[in-house]
């Protein structure tokens, strides 16, 4: 095992958690957008983005293997992006505002299936997943420079 799959772990790790935030601060930039898209000659609201990971080495056994001598090819350990993609589930928001440049002709305005309160809940959530990576590789940089320091 190589001494750097813990810090590509959490390098990957970083990063994934860097773009979920980027996907969070998307989805509250446009809690407001009433036309994001055109869809069949009609403008759609904005809608809420998600952001999927996945281990990139999904078997426990292959780690063992690995530690245990019995496998040669390393693992690529950490997590992926396997996609971005729009909430589709979420309902949009009905909102009435008669005077709203986009209202229906009963008066309501369809605004983004973006909840505010869910998408702080998620960015505090990918922030200390965030903090806690930068632990991890802050140790990992200690521990290989506490190695170093035998060498002398």
């Amino acid at each position: 095992m190589s001494i750097f799959h813990s810090l590509n772990a959490s390098s990957s790790a970083l990063t994934a958690q860097r773009l979920r935030m980027d996907v969070i601060s998307s989805n509250m930039a446009n809690v407001d957008t009433t036309r994001a898209k055109l869809v069949d000659g009609e403008w759609q609201p904005y809608r809420r983005k998600t952001v999927t990971l996945q281990p990139r080495e999904g078997q426990f056994s292959s780690f063992l293997q690995v530690a245990k001598g019995n496998h040669t090819h390393g693992s690529a350990n950490g997590v992926t992006v396997t996609r971005v993609k729009e909430d589709r589930e979420t309902p949009f928001k009905l909102v009435f505002d008669p005077t709203h440049p986009d209202a229906n002709e009963e008066g309501y305005v369809q605004m983004p299936n973006v909840d505010p309160l869910r998408e702080m809940i998620d960015l505090m959530s990918a922030t200390r997943s965030y903090e806690a990576n930068v632990t991890v590789l802050n140790a990992n940089k200690s521990m290989l420079m506490k190695a170093l320091e035998i060498g002398k």
